[in-house]
């Protein structure tokens, strides 16, 4: 196990990994920075999610992570995630569901920035993060930790600072949401589904485990 602090790098775009790592607490990003300077956050990471499968036969990374808050991960080295699959196919097949999976985010998250507009654009990403939250057990009568800036959403939703504020301030103002101190509520989930346009099955989420 090891701990990376808020606001510093777990792995870099154009580093060469030879480790896997898991998210064990924390919130982190996946990142690109363009060629004025501006980030483009392209996943948020959670407990249990692994950032950085696509490295175990990628090479090269083409992405930053970022530790958002302060994050404890469990790394294995590639070799021995390799060898794991090889004598367990039920890991393999699991852990290529995860990219897949992912993969079927980024293409939501696409769809998310290029056609929706700014209060289901907003909505969407708020409803997604209450979805997985809760998955994990991390979400309680529609209450859960987001500990991200006005900033950060900007940067995950491709508005401006100024948008974001504004789209903010008129969810709350139409009671549905209240965000804020790390903290996000929604007070009215169907509401805020329609909206949002926001369908579940792009998460393609396994039953909930049993207790």
């Amino acid at each position: 196990m090891e701990g990376v602090g808020a606001d510093q790098a777990i792995l870099r775009e154009g580093a060469r990994p030879r480790r896997a790592c898991l998210l064990v607490e924390g919130l982190a990003c996946n990142a690109k920075v363009g060629p004025n300077g501006r980030r483009q956050i392209l996943a948020f990471h959670i407990p249990e999610d692994a950032p950085d499968l696509t490295s175990l036969h990628l090479d090269v990374r083409d992405s930053d992570t970022w530790a958002m808050t302060d994050c404890m991960l469990a790394f294995m080295d590639h070799r021995d995630v390799n060898r794991l699959c090889d004598d367990q196919p039920r890991l393999a097949r699991f852990l290529w569901r995860s990219t897949l999976v992912d993969a079927s985010v980024h293409r939501e998250w696409t769809l998310n920035v290029g056609l929706r507009e700014g209060p289901s654009r907003m909505a969407h990403l708020l409803c997604e993060m209450m979805t997985r939250m809760a998955t994990i057990g991390r979400a309680a009568d529609g209450v859960c930790a987001f500990p991200v800036t006005q900033e950060d959403l900007g940067e995950a939703t491709g508005l401006s600072s100024v948008h974001v504020n504004r789209v903010l301030q008129d969810l709350r103002r139409r009671k549905l949401i209240s965000f804020g101190k790390g903290r996000l509520a929604i007070h009215d989930w169907d509401r805020l589904v329609e909206v949002a346009d926001f369908r579940v099955d792009y998460l393609h989420l396994l039953p909930p485990r049993a207790a």
